[in-house]
């Protein structure tokens, strides 16, 4: 048998097409594998996504969200407060607070953060609502001055999986004097309130802001603020800094230099304590303000924080009003501090003159009613020098009703009752100038004799201030010049001094008769102080009428009041003291006294120090910790 050529043997065919089928069967599995392969790959890619996107959406979207840019905000430091002599009274000093991630944070994790911090949970949930409005990148500062445990807590539990919300930061903390020295004046700093923000003096802050709430703190608190800086960081998911992508520093609060002598200021301290009541000290030569204090007191530290704590509460409910500036604000009777004016109201009005007389026999008959001297057995023949000497009611009974109400209103108002001196402090009291027309405008009434002889003595409708005895009675020493108190050293008040033109000789007669109350045979002899002519005047003022007193059955203390100038020419100094319930000037006249000591004492060692080189150091207290900045 022949075969074409080209032709292949029946066995080579065979063979040829079974390792075809053998190809086409392999190539088939291997397609097969590789699909099965990509639609196991497909598979775990939908599953991937379906665990991402679906089933734990959250947890990977707060991860990829932590691995980001964040700012934390840089506090900056508040300026200090100094005394006159450059001596630091306030300070700041380092510290942390707790910030709260509004982004991140839970509901359910409130409370154990709240119970972790020692917080008042409710107050807590208050602070969160507050910021409802605000942005959600912005955090909240809800915990000041962390103590070991507090730092502990935070830095056990702001990692991912337990508190990510929290955010620690370094801030910079008010320091204030211990035991609530110069705590009125001074005043602290708390968290803006909501009110607060609605008033133009804080526009420019925003919640959670830290501003000057009372004293020189407020005054003062565009000057002492600084200006935040901010830091940006990039962060993993686990929270953890990485590097610092951008930094603005903040800028601190200029310090502020005050009037106040903080050897001055501790003697005034130390004489109020245990006592209820205000004492004023200031320069009558140019209104700058040596002390001030009020008491009782309260710790700054106490009330410097965005926490309300227990301790706050209580210095806001306590009877005894310790938040009360009594220096500046306790709108009571002067008693007969007021008698000076009265006579110089007199005099100018040539009412009386040097050698008018009038007997006191214990009291003065008035149509309708008797009012009575001090001295029971009274005085007898009087002139303006022993009336002003021992205080002599009936003298200015006398006088109140030949001159009127409305010739002593005239002076009184020339040396500043009835209207705020001006003192760089907020809140400071107008008291009350009566005369005809403020009865017949405030109380629709006309005014009486009667009424003329109880303000002759200082009560009456007549109320008023240390601060502003003190400034009536040193513009009164220096002739008739009344400048604007003020506690803010360098700069000009803002209200300019007012000069009146008076008679130099009535003046004169005004202080001989004060120049005897302390040196001679006045009321005030224990306040005398060898080397240094004080010139005083003691008053006594009732907080309730006699009538009253006995309707009630109650017995109520008098105030004691106590002003001063020294020395008598040239003064550098004058105080006024009000003692509440000290029941007589004198009491008061002995504080006085400790203070125009502490003066003059300071004076000579700053002579002698210029002559022997020294140191003169401040008896400030030691200092406690108050409000971050």
């Amino acid at each position: 048998m022949f075969y074409l050529p080209g032709r292949s043997r029946p066995d080579d065919f065979q063979d040829r097409m079974r390792f075809l089928r053998d190809e086409s069967k392999f190539a088939q599995g291997k397609i097969a594998f590789l699909q099965y392969l990509s639609v196991g790959v497909f598979m775990l890619i939908v599953g991937g996504y379906w665990n991402l996107q679906i089933r734990n959406e959250e947890l990977y979207s707060l991860k990829a969200e932590r691995n980001r840019i964040k700012s934390l905000p840089i506090p900056a430091p508040r300026g200090k407060i100094l005394d006159r002599d450059n001596r630091v009274i306030v300070d700041n000093h380092s510290s942390f607070s707790v910030l709260l991630s509004r982004e991140t944070v839970k509901d359910e994790h409130i409370k154990p953060i709240a119970d972790g911090l020692e917080l008042d949970y409710q107050e807590l949930i208050e602070k969160l609502k507050r910021f409802r409005a605000r942005p959600k990148y912005q955090a909240i500062i809800i915990k000041d001055e962390l103590t070991p445990a507090d730092l502990a807590f935070v830095e056990s539990h702001r990692d991912p999986d337990t508190y990510p919300e929290l955010e620690l930061l370094h801030t910079e903390r008010r320091v204030y004097p211990a035991n609530g020295f110069a705590a009125h004046l001074i005043g602290y700093v708390g968290e803006v309130s909501e009110i607060e923000l609605n008033q133009s003096e804080f526009a420019k802050f925003q919640q959670g802001d830290l501003v000057g709430k009372t004293g020189i703190e407020r005054q003062y608190n565009d000057v002492l603020t600084g200006m935040d800086g901010q830091r940006q960081v990039l962060v993993d998911n686990k929270g953890n800094e990485r590097r610092i992508l951008g930094l603005k520093p903040a800028v601190p609060g200029h310090s502020l230099e005050l009037t106040l002598d903080l050897d001055v200021q501790t003697v005034m301290e130390l004489a109020m304590e245990g006592r209820r009541g205000g004492a004023v000290a200031l320069d009558p030569r140019n209104g700058e303000v040596l002390a001030m204090v009020s008491k009782p007191g309260f710790d700054l530290g106490k009330l410097s924080s965005r926490e309300r704590t227990k301790e706050w509460r209580e210095i806001f409910s306590n009877p005894e009003k310790p938040l009360l500036n009594r220096a500046i604000q306790a709108q009571l009777a002067p008693g007969s501090t007021f008698k000076p004016i009265v006579a110089l109201a007199a005099l100018e009005g040539e009412g009386i003159t040097n050698d008018t007389s009038f007997t006191c026999n214990g009291g003065f008959d008035y149509p309708g009613h008797y009012f009575h001297c001090h001295q029971k057995k009274g005085h007898g023949p009087t002139t303006l020098k022993k009336a002003i000497a021992q205080s002599c009611d009936v003298f200015f009974y006398n006088v109140g009703v030949k001159i009127g109400i409305d010739q002593i209103s005239k002076y009184a108002e020339v040396a500043g009752f009835g209207a705020k001196t001006g003192i760089d402090l907020p809140s400071e009291a107008e008291g009350t100038l009566p005369s005809s027309k403020w009865k017949i405008r405030t109380l629709r009434e006309k005014w009486y004799g009667g009424d003329t002889v109880s303000v002759a003595i200082g009560q009456g409708y007549l109320t008023a201030t240390p601060i502003q005895l003190a400034h009536a009675i040193g513009g009164l020493a220096i002739g008739g010049i009344w400048h604007t108190p003020h506690l803010r050293k360098g700069d000009a008040p803002v209200k300019p001094a007012q000069k009146v033109d008076l008679n130099l000789e009535n003046v004169r007669l005004v202080i001989d008769g004060m120049c005897e109350v302390v040196n001679g045979w006045g009321t005030a002899t224990s306040s005398r102080i060898p080397g240094i002519e004080m010139c005083g005047k003691t008053g006594t003022a009732q907080t309730a009428s006699n009538d009253y007193q006995k309707a009630k059955n109650i017995h109520l203390k008098d105030n004691a009041w106590f002003v001063a100038f020294a020395p008598r020419v040239n003064p550098e100094i004058a105080v006024a003291v009000l003692f509440e319930e000290g029941e007589h000037g004198p009491a008061a006249g002995l504080i006085a006294r400790d203070i125009v000591k502490a003066f003059f004492d300071k004076k000579t060692r700053k002579e002698v120090s210029q002559l022997a080189p020294g140191a003169i150091t401040a008896s400030l207290p030691s200092k406690t910790q108050g409000a971050s900045n």
